[in-house]
């Protein structure tokens, strides 16, 4: 029998439902071990049917304020109005020009915004974050 306990699941003896050795590595064994504090024993609870419904095509993603795999330009504030565009694997401003390489859509599955213009690549942080420029990389679900 095991009851949640604050963040800690707990068995009838008082044990807590532990990742052996606090490691976090794939396939890492389950264990029950006396309650230290320590992260590798807590555990939050989220329930299904609490779970909304990932959005479909032409739907609004809540959480990126992004409608789902629909085209969009990314227009500057600026008195020019250019729009966000790819040069090399850099993302610039432009004139306006129809092109695809002006054109992004956000991806439910990745959660990323990809390039219609370069396929399979995303809005990504140049250098793997470590810089400030901004790039179109191939997607690889992180933002850096």
């Amino acid at each position: 029998m095991f009851k949640l306990v604050g963040e800690n699941i707990i068995n009838e003896k008082g044990n807590a439902i532990d990742v052996q050795g606090g490691i976090d590595a794939e396939n890492r064994n389950i264990i029950v071990y006396k309650p230290n504090g320590k992260i590798h024993q807590k555990w939050g609870i989220r329930y299904v049917d609490e779970d909304k419904e990932e959005p479909t095509k032409g739907e609004l993603n809540e959480d990126f304020g992004l409608y789902v795999e629909r085209h969009f330009y990314a227009q500057t504030a600026l008195s020019s109005g250019r729009y966000l565009d790819i040069l090399g694997n850099n993302l610039v401003i432009k004139t306006p020009n129809g092109y695809p390489t002006q054109k992004f859509f956000f991806d439910q599955r990745t959660k990323t915004i990809k390039s219609v213009g370069k396929s399979n690549s995303s809005w990504d942080i140049q250098n793997a974050g470590r810089s400030a420029n901004m790039q179109v990389w191939s997607t690889n679900s992180g933002w850096f």
